[in-house]
């Protein structure tokens, strides 16, 4: 196998004016955090999504780190969230002491499953973390609706959603605060980063505080204070100001990425709806009130077998796919937790069978049309 002949699943690349702006950061001689490119982003995505506040972070893991932190989440609080997530989505938590609480999801979407929420609520519920699996929005009038009944906060792992949209508002303007994530997976990427976004305002300065090492260094700068100092838990979470240059950049871009994204999927879409359909394969489901970003592309085969069958035989014709999370109530760590088989059966199911097709900034039409041809071949 050549790399040249090969169909990646990710591609990272360049596509604006990210190496000029690299230049531009270096020679602002600022190549540390909270930089003029990353003002520039923050101010970008404040204006563009509506929040009150957007952060930089080094990864969307250390912006939900800083969300266990703001929730002040202790020891003993239990946080619910979906089992089919990555694990950053809770690990931020447990860091903190919290005790996770697996909720299955739905079997269309793939979102936590709003209905079995209200059963997962103990006096010892601190908060709702919910995940828009492939940038497709959660059911968030009822899981609002439930958090107010037991005052409960809600966390948005918005990782996959940037842009997307539910009944009409942003994703990450639901909960009292979102993350975001920059990872080269994604969407728009500079490598490795994060954002954490603040739609309460009594969080905003003390954000600023843990994300400077505990330091109030934000006040400092604006001259509210003369001088700064340790005044709470915190650490380093600031990105160089040469990543937010390439971030800016990649965002810079937003329309003609999306566009390009959106046509990626609809050729699968179109590609594939009439093979799903003959072959028993679940598609991705889109609620008609949600507005996806175009995040990723899977199918969900009949069985473990399928899947894996499907992915050696991709790989065999030079394209490479892969499968997702695996069910966290059954990791090692979850099974510390109590996880046990049958718990979110629908999780358990989702994972043996989901397969993530070839997805990114610079696949071609060919490239599809080549993966497409390969999938309607294969026999099982």
């Amino acid at each position: 196998m050549t790399q040249s002949s090969r169909i990646s699943f990710n591609n990272p690349v360049f596509l604006g004016r990210e190496l000029e702006y690299i230049a531009e950061a270096v020679n602002n001689r600022h190549l540390s955090g909270d930089g003029p490119f990353t003002k520039k982003v923050h101010t970008l995505l404040e204006s563009e999504i509506g929040v009150r506040k957007a952060l930089l972070t080094t990864s969307c893991t250390h912006a939900l780190e800083m969300s266990a932190i703001l929730l002040d989440i202790r020891p003993g609080d239990e946080v619910i969230i979906p089992d089919f997530t990555f694990v950053s989505t809770i690990n931020a938590f447990v860091l903190r002491g919290a005790i996770p609480v697996f909720v299955d999801i739905r079997p269309d979407t793939l979102n936590i499953d709003e209905s079995k929420i209200e059963e997962a609520v103990t006096p010892r519920t601190k908060a709702i973390v919910v995940v828009h699996y492939a940038g497709v929005g959660c059911e968030m009038d009822a899981i609002l609706e439930i958090a107010g009944r037991h005052n409960l906060l809600v966390v948005e792992d918005n990782a996959h959603g940037l842009f997307g949209k539910y009944k009409g508002k942003f994703l990450g303007t639901f909960g009292v605060v979102a993350t975001q994530s920059f990872h080269e997976t994604k969407n728009f990427s500079c490598g490795e980063g994060g954002a954490l976004l603040i739609n309460t305002p009594d969080y905003i300065e003390r954000a600023e505080i843990i994300r400077e090492k505990g330091t109030n260094r934000s006040r400092f700068f604006r001259g509210q204070v003369d001088k700064y100092t340790w005044v709470d838990i915190g650490s380093s979470y600031l990105p160089s100001d040469i990543l937010a240059a390439v971030l800016y950049a990649q965002l810079e871009e937003r329309n003609r990425i999306q566009r390009h994204r959106k046509a990626v999927w609809e050729m699968y879409e179109s590609g594939l709806r009439d093979w799903a359909n003959r072959r028993n394969v679940q598609l991705p489901f889109i609620p008609p009130y949600c507005e996806q970003p175009y995040h990723m592309y899977y199918i969900l085969m009949p069985s473990l077998e399928a899947r894996q069958n499907l992915i050696m035989y991709l790989r065999e014709q030079n394209i490479h796919s892969v499968f997702h999370y695996l069910p966290l109530h059954l990791s090692d760590m979850g099974r510390k937790f109590g996880g046990q088989p049958g718990d979110c059966a629908v999780t358990e199911r989702v994972s043996d069978q989901l397969l993530r097709l070839p997805f990114h900034n610079t696949l071609t039409s060919s490239e599809q049309e080549a993966v497409i041809d390969a999938i309607h071949k294969f026999i099982f």
